[in-house]
Formats: structure tokens, sequence, C-alpha cells
């Protein structure tokens, strides 16, 4: 049997993003290896018939002994599984497991995009000399005799060929992570007297949640018939992340509710009328997004590279500048009082989505390119 490794920060990101694709890679008979740091989900990945293995990645990155101590695990388990072809997701397993790769065992490597960040869009010198090594490290990493580097949006493809860090032939264009269209149906609108807009993302100031919440009170004032619905929690490890006792202070406003963590997004969806994401984070082609356009709902989101691919302006949903709440407020007030074009954007996006988001669909294309780099390795 082929082996394959999938390399992935987290245990809950890999179930919620790469699952479907392993399963199906274990039927196609691949023998399915799983690394990520520790946490209660690696249960979850082992009964689901994978070998697990704990690699310590931080989330901050700051202390250089802990980053060693990855690179060197990595470089340990790879000498032990042996792997035939690896799939490394996001930026810090990409650029890690590529470099071990590079330097020990030389496999065929497949490269996950899942969004550039804010390491791409900082001005600062900092910021741009963080950027300067952070594509020496990627050209460096996927500079492999056999490697193929997916990307969710043609924005974050075009910054790292304009960089140099890769070369076109190497690449390849999905569409997001796939969703699973008979769990996420599109239903009926709810008819309730005022309409439902939720948002449901990490509490990261990059996410908009700041926007969000002065669209909200904006729309109170302006004596608009909606609910704003905001799922989700604060992130303590995260610095850029809403506080704690901001948080507490806004479940006492009348203009926003807050649901905090909710594990059933697609009854949530069903019970809205409108998602919104006014995320200006550096998505790269943002789940929550893909589950609404399935759940055939219309979609408010930004200009900004990821989520003005995940829709179609106009059509499925629209497109406001991002850090722009005035602008925020304007859309979702355009789609309260126009409920005909609100209901024909989700039927679209319910269309788009069996086009593009199909999780068969996205599999499909997964498993072809795993194909065409161990044929021609």
């Amino acid at each position: 049997m082929k082996k394959i490794l999938f390399v992935v920060n987290t245990p809950e990101f890999f179930l919620s993003h790469r699952a479907p694709l392993a399963e199906a890679a274990k039927r196609n008979g691949y023998s399915v290896h799983v690394a990520t740091c520790k946490g209660q989900a690696a249960e979850k990945i082992k009964r689901r018939g994978f070998t697990h293995h704990e690699v310590p990645f931080s989330r901050s990155g700051q202390n250089p002994f802990v980053e060693f101590k990855t690179v060197y695990k990595l470089l340990v388990l790879f000498k032990k599984v042996k792997p035939d072809l690896l799939h490394l997701v996001t930026i810090k397993p990409m650029l890690y497991g590529g470099l071990v790769n590079r330097l020990s065992i030389s496999v065929p490597l497949v490269g996950a995009v899942s969004g550039l960040g804010t390491v791409f869009t900082s001005s600062s010198l900092l910021g741009r000399l963080r950027r300067f090594l952070i594509q020496r490290l990627y050209s460096f990493a996927l500079g492999c005799r056999s490697v193929k580097v997916i990307f969710q949006n043609p924005d974050d493809k075009s910054t790292l060929l304009n960089s140099g860090v890769i070369s076109e032939e190497n690449t390849a264009l999905i569409r997001g992570s796939g969703v699973d269209l008979n769990e996420y149906k599109a239903l009926p609108e709810p008819e309730d007297d005022r309409v439902q807009v939720v948002m449901a993302a990490r509490l990261l100031v990059e996410k908009g949640v700041y926007e969000f919440y002065k669209a909200a009170e904006l729309l109170e004032s302006r004596n608009v018939l909606v609910e704003m619905k905001l799922i989700g929690t604060p992130d303590p490890g995260n610095p850029n992340s809403l506080s704690e006792p901001e948080f507490e202070s806004w479940k006492q406003k009348s203009f926003i509710k807050t649901l905090g963590f909710r594990s059933d997004i697609a009854e949530q969806y069903a019970n809205a009328n409108i998602v919104c994401l006014p995320s200006y984070y550096g998505e790269g082609l943002p789940k929550s997004l893909i589950e609404a356009a399935a759940c055939g709902r219309a979609i408010i989101t930004t200009d900004s590279p990821g989520c003005n691919y995940a829709i179609e302006n106009g059509v499925t949903g629209l497109l406001v500048p991002p850090r722009d709440h005035i602008a925020l407020a304007d859309a979702i007030e355009e789609l309260v009082v126009n409920e005909g074009k609100r209901k024909q954007m989700g039927a679209a996006g319910r269309a788009f989505a069996e086009k593009h988001f199909d999780i068969n669909v996205v599999v499909k294309q997964h498993l072809a390119i795993y194909e065409e780099l161990l044929t021609h390795d």
C-alpha cells in the first residue's frame, strides 16, 4: 500500500477540513497517517482508522527551541513512517515539512495553501522583512523535484508565483476544502418578523468582528428589522482576538446576539436569511461561506482574497470593501428589504456550491493530483 502522511497544525483542523479526503484516499488503497499537535480530537482521528502521530506544533512560533524541536520531530517521523507522499496543510507544516522532506526523504509533496494570512499584507518594515524570509523559506521547502501546490483562490496563487516561490506547472487551483451537500441542505428561509443575519468565525479582529458589531449598532439606529447573530468565542491564545471582557459586554447589547461556540452550523444557517463574513484576514476560501452557499443563503462578504472567490458578486451575494462597517450595514439593509433578491441569490448560491464546492468533486481533484505525482515520481 502507498503511504500518505498528512501534516496539519491541529487535529481539529484536520477533521473539519481534510478528513473526507483522507477517508477517500483510504478507500482508494492508501495507508493514511496523520501528524498534528496534541489535542482531544486526536482520538477521533484514530477512531476513523488513521494512524495518528503527535508533533509539537506551537501556535505562536516565538520560541526557537520549540520550533527546532518541531522540525526535529518531523525529521524523526518522516524517517520512521517512510511515506510515499506528503500532504502538508497550512503555512507552518508546509515550511517545516517541506524543509525536512527536502533534506531527508525527498518524496513527492502536496502543499495546501489555506490562505496567506497577514504575512503578505503587512506594509511595516518588520512585516516586509518577515515576508522576505517567508518567501525564501517557501522557495526552499517547495523546491523538491515532485511537488504540487494547491491554492484555494487565484490571488494567493499570483502572490507566490510573482514572488518566484513556485512555477506555474507545479500549481493547482481548487476552490476550498469542499462541503457535503447532503449535510448542508438548501431549506426554505425562516419566516420571522426580523431577518436573521449570522456570522460564524473565530472572533479575531481580522475576521471583521468589530465591523459586524458596528454594522449591527448602525442598523438598530436605522430601525431596520434585523437580528444580528455572532457565532464564536474569544481565543485567549491569539493577541488579535476579541477579549473576554469585550465579549461579555457584547452579551448585554440589544443590537447583537452572541451565541458562543456552535457545532450545528448547518442548522444555524437554516435558521438564518443571510450569512455574513466581513473578513480581511487573508483567507484561502472560507469554509463558512462554502457551507452558506450550500445552504442556499445569500452571502455578504468583503472584496478581499479568498472571500471574493467564494461568491459571484451580485449573483450569489454582495461584496463590500474591507474594514467598512457602513458599507456592510448598507448591504445588509439592501437584502433585508429586498426579499426577492435575497432568495434569488440564495438559490444561485446553492447552484454555485453544487458546481464548485461539492466534496465529491474536491476529493476527486485531490486524488488525481496524488496519482499524477506518484506516477511521474
